[in-house]
Order: structure tokens, then sequence, then C-alpha cells
């Protein structure tokens, strides 16, 4: 609960912001979310001293859609990116302008997903090109002898097991990391004297394959300790040929990899937050961490996310601002990451636009409610697919009317409609699909129009929706990629 709620920090200003992303993490790989052998000290530091939320989802289990979604409030299809890689339409104001706009510095460093200049949306970038020119005029560290480097990262031409980093090999030295050039480059932001409030986003490549680490962290995590999940007997004939192929050894050094990939964005994250605090600045500072999405991995078979399974959908959030956000909090309200944005805005007293389609978590946050969303919902493009999870069912329904293009085909994969339920209350793992029985007849009719009526208020050109009370007329017409309607 928040105590003290105010729009202004020090000053009266808004507070400071460090919004950090990380690429592809399950939060179940996380001391906090309950896992015994994820070494996250400084995770499980910022969730003790805010709160940490347990159903968080995307609007799209793919980075670029939900970067997009998040950044602005507003749905893929709304904004017209779903797919990857697609720019963000001009016209569209990410939270770096609106914030920008309030008289906010802001800086986006590392991973954004953008695929086009960022100077109209934020003050400052430092992406990849910085770090390339940076790394141009390094002479490069010695490597120790008889360790092996990962290679490039090369999906679908290298075998699975390869680009999923199954022999569990680092990248390259700390000091030469992606990750960390821009963990120093916010650092030294954070270490500077700022005139006015700021906007720090913060993106990390890791946790996302290859798993890259550094030679430094080599060896943290063994593949012998590791179990992967079991594959039920429903999952075999949709589970992507790709990882037919990988055997258990495969799974458990995959396995390894990601847990010691996301040991070293743990550090990174660390060393910001000390910088924080050594600036004086923390107090006044809301401190964001979440990941874009889920990642699977080896649940129903899959070491990957573009599906609408749980550990896919489910994102990592925690929020940290002292005297205004409780420590130790904790929330199982449903709630979306499109409501970053209004929640933000609310919380600096900047006004929300009209087109912002993200919910405010203040009332969750200043103990109004317990609840949020009565559904969460997300969607995929390129498998025409899309979900709707309630408290208790959880409903995926793919329209049947593309032929997939990301690489993960399975052995029916036919263009034909199909509709899962599944009781998450009775079946946390999504492992039994009850849509066939007939008491849920009415359920799944409810749980379908709810999904139509949330196509059509997001739509981005509403017109262009057919004019029927058929639900599957509908979605049929909404879940193709808008892109491919250019």
């Amino acid at each position: 609960m928040l105590s003290g709620l105010s729009n202004a920090g020090k000053g009266g200003r808004g507070p400071n912001i460090l919004w950090i992303c990380a690429d592809d993490f399950a939060p179940y790989v996380c001391g906090t979310y309950g896992d015994p052998i994820a070494r996250t000290p400084n995770l499980d530091r910022l969730a003790g001293q805010g709160i940490r939320f347990d159903r968080s989802y995307c609007t799209c289990p793919l980075s670029t859609p939900s970067r997009m979604s998040f950044l602005t409030g507003r749905y893929p299809r709304s904004v017209g990116v779903t797919l990857s890689p697609t720019p963000l339409p001009q016209e569209e104001a990410t939270i770096g302008k609106l914030l920008s706009q309030a008289g906010y510095e802001t800086w986006a460093v590392g991973k954004t997903h953008y695929y086009k200049p960022l100077r109209s949306g934020f003050d400052c970038c430092i992406g990849l090109k910085e770090y390339t020119d940076w790394l141009d005029t390094q002479s490069g560290e010695s490597i120790p002898p008889n360790v092996e480097l990962l290679g490039p990262w090369l999906p679908w031409s290298d075998p699975v097991r390869v680009w999923l980093n199954a022999d569990c090999l680092p990248y390259a030295v700390d000091h030469e990391m992606p990750d960390t050039f821009f963990t120093r480059a916010a650092a030294r932001f954070l270490g500077e004297d700022r005139p006015g409030p700021f906007l720090l986003s913060v993106g990390f490549y890791v946790t996302h394959s290859p798993f890259r680490f550094p030679v430094e962290f080599r060896d943290r995590f063994s593949p012998a300790m590791f179990r992967p999940p079991p594959v039920g007997a429903d999952d075999l004939a949709r589970m992507p040929d790709v990882f037919r192929e990988l055997t258990e050894e495969d799974k458990q050094g995959i396995l390894a990899a990601y847990y010691t990939s996301t040991e070293y964005l743990d550090r990174n994250v660390g060393i910001l937050l000390d910088a924080l605090d050594r600036s004086g600045r923390a107090d006044e500072t809301l401190v964001i961490f979440h990941s874009d999405h889920g990642y699977m991995l080896g649940q129903h078979g899959r070491f990957e996310k573009h599906c609408c399974f749980e550990e896919a959908v489910r994102s990592a959030l925690l929020m940290r601002l002292p005297g205004t956000i409780g420590a130790g909090q904790t929330t199982d309200a449903l709630v979306e990451l499109v409501d970053l944005v209004p929640t933000l805005l609310d919380l600096c007293g900047v006004e929300i636009p009209a087109n912002v389609q993200g919910r405010s978590l203040m009332p969750l946050l200043s103990g109004a409610t317990e609840r949020h969303r009565d559904h969460v919902i997300a969607e995929y493009a390129d498998n025409a697919e899309a979900m709707i999870r309630t408290e208790r069912w959880k409903l995926i329904y793919s329209a049947g009317n593309r032929w997939r293009r990301d690489g993960y085909t399975t052995r029916d994969d036919r263009m034909t409609r199909s509709l899962r339920l599944y009781d998450l209350e009775n079946d946390a793992e999504e492992m039994v699909d009850v849509s066939d029985r007939a008491e849920n007849a009415a359920l799944i009719k409810e749980l379908l129009a709810g999904l139509v009526d949330h196509m059509r208020r997001t739509a981005r050109d509403r017109a262009k929706l057919p004019d029927s009370t058929d639900p599957h007329v509908v979605l049929a017409s909404c879940l193709p990629p808008w892109e491919s309607k250019r």
C-alpha cells in the first residue's frame, strides 16, 4: 500500500524515473518470484523495498510489439506494430516524448526495438551503434587459455542447440560485453548532477538467446543442477518442430546458460541501484524493473515466447519509490504492461492523453482497491492468436487464417481455427484443454465476446471491421498483422 501519495517529489516536481527492461526475462527465474536456484540478490532487494506484481502480463509475446505498446500505453494493433521489425509510426507518442514535453530530461540506453532513430522520442539515446563505435577503440582484453567462446548468434542457420547456447559458453570478457557498456553509461548518467527531473530508460539485451554472459561468470551453474519440465501428451502435436532435436542434456545446458545470464543481468541491476543510492536521489526516484514478456524454458517442450502460455505472456514487474510505495508489498491483481505509461503520467502530474488505452495503477497502489482488471489480453500476429485470461480461466484462440513465418511451425501446422480453454485454478500448468466440455459452452461464449469487444475497441481503423455478430468473423479480420494491410 502507498502512503502519502503525491504527484510531486522534492521541490514540488514529479519524481525521477529509472525504468529498467530486461529482454525475454522469465520472472519465475528469480528469487523474489520463488526460484530457489536463481541468484538474483539485487532484484530481490528491489522487490523487498517496493512492490512486486505477481500477475503482470504483456500485450504481445514478441519484443517489438510489446515494447511499442508499453512505451505508448496503447495496444500493438492500435499503434500499428504487431511484428518485428516494424518501426513505430511517427504520430505515436512514447513516454519519452510525453515526459520531455513536461520538462523531463529523457534518455534511452541499451535495447529499444524501435527500428528507427529515437531522437524524436528521447533527448539522448545510447544504443548498439555507440557500443560498437566504443568497442572499435578498444585493444581487446585477453581471453584466458582453453576458454571456448560463444560465436555469433545465427538462429535458423545454426542448429537450435547452438543458438540457444546448450554448451553454456561465455561470450566475451566482462568489460567488452554490450550490457556492461550500457550499465556503465547509465551509471555515469545517474552519477552526474541533473538540473531537473529525468527519465532514464535502460534496456538490457540479456536474457535473450543466446543467453550471453561474461567469461568471468562461466561455471556458475552446472547443467546437472536442472531438470527440464516434462512435456505433456497434448503438447507433442503443438510443439514446434525445431525443438524436437534437443536432447535432455541440451535442455539442461540451455537452462544453465539462461540462469547464468540472469545472474549477470542481476549484477548490472545492482550497479544501477548502487549508483542511484550514491547520487543521493534514490528517495525521489521511481525505479521500475520489468520484462518485455516472459520466456518458456522447456514448458510444453518450448524454448521461446511466440505463444500464449503463461510462461510466455507473464512478465516481471517491480516498482519502488521510497516514502510513497510501502516496502515489501505484493499484489496478485491482474495488470498489463500497457498500464505503465498512464501510471507514470499520473504519478508525475502530467495529463494522460485521451488515446492512451492503459489504466493507471494508482488506485491499486494507493490501496483504494485490490483489483485492477477483470481480465488481461495478449495477441500474437504470426499465429493469428490471442488470449483472454480471467482470475480463473484462459481462452487461447487462433483464427487459422495465417501461415506462420516465424519459424516455429509444428507437425499440426494447418490453417485451421483452434480454440483452447484452461482452468488455471485447477490446472496452473495448462496441460488439459477443457474447451470440449459441455458445461463450459456458456463460458467460452462469454470469453469470445470479451475478445471481440477488445478487438473492436482497440482497432487502429474501426471502419474496416466487418459488421458482423459472429465472433469468428470479427476475430479473423483482426488477428492477421496490421502491417500486412499497409
